[in-house]
């Protein structure tokens, strides 16, 4: 019987692995589907983040707890940052594909991505959400996304023990969706941890994190920019 039961939970577990969905991998851009010949591209941008701090590994609700405390002028220094240079990407995109000749709009409407109904294809690169609505509405034949998650300063934790000193830090992704067979024609996951060279705790302005901070928010700009550009 105990063995019966043993193959049932492995048999459960393996059920349970199978249903989760395989992260998507990095698709790169063939410069040849952004040009005057590419058709309509909208530019969508997610509501960014304000800057916060981030204490992965503090699992429990004690160690979390634990971790904000240890870290709560840094948090509070945090929530100064300004979000306007990651928001301004959405423009420079568009501008940059206009600079290609690509037929372009940037879409200002408040688009919540997780909203969206989630794609049903199972094919490579099939896109996790459905952009139907906007492909009707702005006349679109792509659209290409910046997803921007967070933002701030991420220390990681070990239960109620630190592991690392803060880092500057952004993360989300950027792609561009074919809406006639929505599927990925670029695939760019922005994952951006800056270290400071410097002493980094120094309340309440942290000169050596902020310095980092803004630097992780250029690398995370120049994610999406650069082969946008070339």
């Amino acid at each position: 019987m105990r063995m019966l039961r043993a193959w049932m939970a492995m048999g459960a577990l393996a059920a349970l692995v199978g249903c989760a969905s395989a992260p998507q991998l990095p698709v790169a851009l063939d410069a040849t589907r952004l040009n005057a010949s590419s058709g309509k591209v909208g530019v969508l941008m997610s509501a960014v983040p304000n800057a916060d701090t981030h204490f992965p590994g503090a699992g429990c609700l004690l160690c979390l707890a634990t971790a904000s405390m240890a870290n709560s002028s840094l948090t509070t220094h945090t929530k100064t940052l300004p979000s306007k240079d990651l928001a301004s990407i959405q423009a420079d995109v568009t501008e940059a594909l206009r600079r290609k000749g690509v037929d372009v709009v940037q879409i200002t409407d408040a688009v919540k991505i997780d909203d969206l109904p989630k794609g049903t294809s199972t094919a490579p690169n099939a896109s996790r959400r459905d952009f139907s609505s906007l492909k009707t509405k702005y006349k679109l034949e792509r659209l290409l996304v910046i997803d921007v998650t967070q933002q701030g300063f991420e220390r990681t934790y070990a239960a109620y023990v630190p592991t690392s000193d803060p880092k500057g830090l952004v993360r989300g992704t950027a792609y561009l969706v074919n809406l006639g067979t929505q599927t990925y024609e670029w695939y760019a996951p922005i994952e951006v941890l800056k270290a400071t060279d410097k002493k980094w705790d120094e309340p309440p302005a942290f000169p050596g994190l902020t310095n980092a901070y803004f630097q992780a928010v250029e690398a995370a700009r120049d994610t999406v920019l650069t082969p946008l550009s070339n």
